[in-house]
Formats: C-alpha cells, structure tokens, sequence
C-alpha cells in the first residue's frame, strides 16, 4: 500500500494537516474542518494510500514556506502539488491558482474563467473541496455582492488571511 506522509502543524491561523505524496503536497488544510472525513477518503482512495504520520523534504519545505507567507514574507509558493479530484474540480483549482495575491473574486467570475459561467454552485462546491487551503487560494473567493462567504478554516480566518495579503500588497505607512 502506498502512503501518504502527514504531519499536524499549529499556525496562527489554527492548527493544519499537511500530506505528500510521491514528493508532492496534496494537502494542507485545517485539522478541525466539517468536510474532513470526506476530504480525507477522496485522497486515500484517489492516491490507493494510506496515512503515515512522518516528516519528509516535502513537508518541511511547506512548513518554511507558509510561515514565509504568514509572516507577510511570501506572496507565491514553489511547493509542487498533487491535487485529487475530478476534471471540473482541479480546473476549478487551477483557475483558483491564478487569482492574485492581495485581489478577490467570485464563483461566478472562476466559473466564467473556466469557460462554464452556469456552473457557478458546481464552482462553490469544488472550492470547498479544495485540500490544499492557502497555496491554492480559496480563500479568495467571496460573494458576488462583496460578503466574505464559507471558508473551511472559519470566516475569521478568511478574514485575517485577506487583511494579510491586503496589507502586505498595499503596507500601511509606520
């Protein structure tokens, strides 16, 4: 049987579980979430592999490089990702790889930016399905009317991760 190496990792945004496989991150998401059983199975059975809490190069660099970013210090990640899920799920995460540190934007304009502009809840519910919170940015995403909505990490969280980037894009003066 394959594994899957994980580790728990406490952050100032909450404690995360990170996993490699095949040197590659396929998750990094909050602990505690609502959708965790679910995500967790999509991974073990789409990668046929089993979790084994070790450390790896994988691991250690993604540590380094979202304490970088949690600390206003890193605007893009350069950790190689393996994502699991359908077709429309990883278009959807890839078209949420592509929205700008420091910017938003809504279901409706990702559902429009992967060529399906009726798909717009199809859209809500890949991003929520996204294991690899943060370096692919789903956090991002809010409501077409500008409200901060669903985040698996909490709308606290989304909040203070969007005034992050904010202020690292436009730095308040000292």
């Amino acid at each position: 049987m394959n594994t899957i190496h994980i580790q728990y990792y406490k952050t100032n945004m909450g404690e995360m579980i990170m996993g490699a496989y095949e040197e590659q991150l396929c998750l990094l998401d909050f602990r505690y979430r609502k959708m965790r059983t679910r995500i967790d199975n999509r991974l073990q059975k789409g990668l046929k592999a089993d979790y084994l809490e070790q450390d790896d190069v994988v691991l250690a660099d993604t540590r380094k490089q979202l304490d970088e970013y949690l600390a206003g210090n890193r605007k893009t990640f350069t950790v190689p990702l393996r994502t699991v899920g359908s077709d429309f799920q990883k278009s959807v995460w890839q078209a949420l790889l592509n929205v700008p540190y420091g910017t938003t934007s809504s279901y409706l304009q990702l559902a429009k930016n992967i060529n399906n502009p009726k798909a717009v809840r199809a859209v809500a519910n890949a991003n929520g399905a996204n294991a690899i919170s943060i370096i692919i940015p789903c956090h991002r995403i809010i409501g077409s009317n500008g409200e901060l909505v669903g985040y698996a990490g909490s709308l606290p969280v989304k909040k203070r991760l969007l005034t992050l980037e904010n202020n690292q894009q436009h730095p308040l003066p000292f």
